[in-house]
């Protein structure tokens, strides 16, 4: 899974799955903690659930920076294509 659109598929996924939200309410645009209503629990619980779908792991620090689905795009992303 390295391209931006097949991990925002699976962010939204993710999302429904847990948080039932609306996977059309989840664009890069969206803003975690003001538009998806997101808390601190729910990153914790989303670096957990983005670990076991992907087998690498997101650091909380570069979670805890991001502000809206595409700065988790880009932090997946990232990890994703490191090595």
């Amino acid at each position: 899974m390295t391209d931006k659109d097949e991990i925002l598929e699976m962010i939204r996924s993710i999302m429904q799955e847990m948080f039932e939200i609306e996977p059309a309410d989840v664009t890069l645009a969206s803003r975690l903690y003001e538009d998806l209503d997101f808390d601190s629990i729910d990153a914790v619980d989303m670096i957990v659930k983005l670990k076991e779908v992907t087998g690498k792991a997101v650091k909380p620090e570069d979670f805890k920076n991001a502000r809206t689905v595409e700065d988790v795009v880009e932090s997946v992303f990232n990890v994703m294509n490191s090595d």
